[in-house]
């Protein structure tokens, strides 16, 4: 029953995300648009989801414990990257969250950190520089 409940909660977020992807805007002209990305991830969370609801698992397994905090904390983080990525800029914001999410996942503080920046300046500049997407580089260093 569980596996149905979360299935027809994800084919809700599907149809929401699906819909609302026409709500986007862009400053720049794109043959697709923004919402093409939103609408084309709705589709296989939708499929995926209906799978749930059609051939639920009859005997599922529930986390609890340990690695329930963990994914409460991570989905804590990603909520947490979401609000911090204007006033803080992406730099700093996704250095913050892929060092929490790798110590989450077992990597130490060094390890998670080494990650963290090598991630958030080559994904700042191939968005930035290479596809001429600028990300919000934060209004708490540069108002």
């Amino acid at each position: 029953m569980s596996d149905r409940i979360a299935g027809t909660l994800l084919l809700a977020l599907a149809v929401w995300y699906g819909l609302t992807a026409d709500q986007y805007k862009a400053g720049f002209s794109d043959p697709l648009g923004p919402a093409a990305f939103p609408q084309l991830l709705s589709v296989p969370l939708g499929l995926l989801s209906l799978y749930l609801i059609v051939k639920p698992d009859a005997e599922p397994d529930w986390v609890g414990g340990w690695a329930l905090a963990r994914q409460a904390a991570a989905v804590v983080t990603l909520v947490a990257y979401a609000l911090a990525l204007e006033p803080i800029g992406f730099i700093v914001a996704t250095l913050v969250a892929v060092t929490l999410l790798a110590r989450l996942l077992g990597a130490n503080w060094r390890q998670g950190a080494g990650v963290g920046v090598g991630l958030a300046v080559t994904l700042f500049l191939a968005f930035d520089f290479v596809l001429g997407l600028p990300l919000p580089v934060g209004r708490l260093f540069f108002a």
